[in-house]
């Protein structure tokens, strides 16, 4: 077998064993990580996996950097080849992981930018035409505030993971956790349940359809919370993950309980969840100011009580 196709097995092989196990996005983003490595690793002349080491690894990694690639894609490519490395190495096919010996790019930590609570209430509370699809909208944008659901949640939700005050969500690596259901929440989705025979078949699964009654893809539902945005005049974009974002921060400064937030996100690690504690600085020296004995401020006329 020439080489090229034997490196390109090896490759397919990993990646039936990951269908497994992932979803369908994790599945396709290895794909195109590990896809661009096969094509720099023949370019570089590598005859088989066995001769993979860390060396190749850093030259593929500072190329891609050089042509422009962001820190956290380059971190997600490392990420692929360090468990595709590992499979090799159960398989006996290398004796080490020489991914593991590359340095991964530092990654910038961006805080969250959640819509005004105020403002998301107005946009949240706007009048709608009432129409089935209207309604599918409205289930979704309080299902999404409510639960702090990402996008892939939300579009891969069946009608069987909604009980009465309880959600059933399939997470990052298949990991499944139960949501509770706000009060919103739950009135928008019983008035769309009520609609949502006119547009879906009996035989379709999925809680959230299309115009022509099949499953409401990714795609569809950015562009979906994008426009209800403009319509409903919010002066900022709106994604899925603003409105996860917005949920998570709302909610710990409401509770301030850091690790039941971490369960109702879905997050491994805490650590993920704590960029949502970096208060905003002038909300946090009022309180301050407030509370603390040696902070208050002097009386009026300048001097401290005697």
């Amino acid at each position: 077998m020439p080489p090229a196709e034997a490196l390109a097995d090896a490759l397919e092989a990993f990646l039936g064993a990951l269908a497994r196990e992932a979803s369908p996005a994790t599945l396709a983003a290895y794909r195109r990580d590990l896809s661009a490595f096969l094509a720099f690793a023949e370019a570089s002349g590598l005859a088989d996996w066995s001769e993979l080491d860390a060396a190749l690894v850093r030259r593929f990694l500072g190329q891609e950097r050089a042509r422009g690639l962001a820190p956290r894609s380059l971190a997600r490519r490392r990420a692929a080849l360090s468990r595709f490395a590992a499979y090799l190495v159960e398989g006996g096919r290398l004796d080490h992981d020489p991914v593991r010996l590359s340095q991964a790019p530092r990654q910038p930590r961006h805080l969250p930018k959640p819509v005004d609570v105020d403002q998301l209430a107005r946009f949240l509370d706007a009048p709608h035409d009432d129409s089935p699809l209207a309604r599918r909208d409205q289930a979704m944008l309080e299902l999404f505030y409510s639960c702090g659901l990402r996008l892939a949640e939300l579009a891969g939700l069946d009608l069987h993971d909604l009980q009465p005050r309880r959600l059933r969500v399939l997470g990052k690596g298949a990991k499944p956790r139960q949501l509770p259901i706000g009060r919103r929440a739950r009135q928008a989705l019983d008035a769309w349940l009520l609609v949502r025979g006119q547009l879906a078949g009996e035989q379709e699964a999925a809680l959230f359809v299309g115009r022509r009654g099949s499953r409401l893809g990714h795609r569809a539902i950015q562009l979906r919370l994008a426009k209800l945005a403009r319509e409903r005049g919010l002066a900022e974009h709106l994604h899925p993950h603003r409105l996860r974002h917005s949920f998570a921060s709302h909610l710990l400064e409401s509770s301030q309980d850091l690790r039941a937030v971490q369960e109702l996100l879905g997050h491994a690690n805490l650590s993920t969840t704590q960029v949502y504690t970096r208060l905003d600085w002038q909300h946090l020296a009022a309180s301050y100011d407030a509370a603390h004995p040696r902070a208050r401020r002097r009386p009026e006329g300048g001097q401290d009580d005697p």
